[in-house]
């Protein structure tokens, strides 16, 4: 599944800080399908969403 990233966060946010999760929400409450996930490579928390294919018409 190929995923959109919206946002990047730093990992390192101060503490009770939920900057990503608070981004994601907002953006579901909106209507997308967004959610959190660990970039370990860049010590950042991505908000992405999936990305839609084009369906083949048949």
């Amino acid at each position: 599944m190929r995923r959109t990233v919206l946002e990047q966060f730093p990992a390192g946010g101060p503490r009770g800080s939920w900057p990503a999760e608070e981004f994601a929400r907002a953006r579901r409450d909106e209507g997308l399908v967004a959610e959190v996930v660990m970039d370990l490579e860049s010590d950042a928390f991505l908000v992405v969403v999936p990305q839609r294919t084009a369906e083949a018409v048949v």
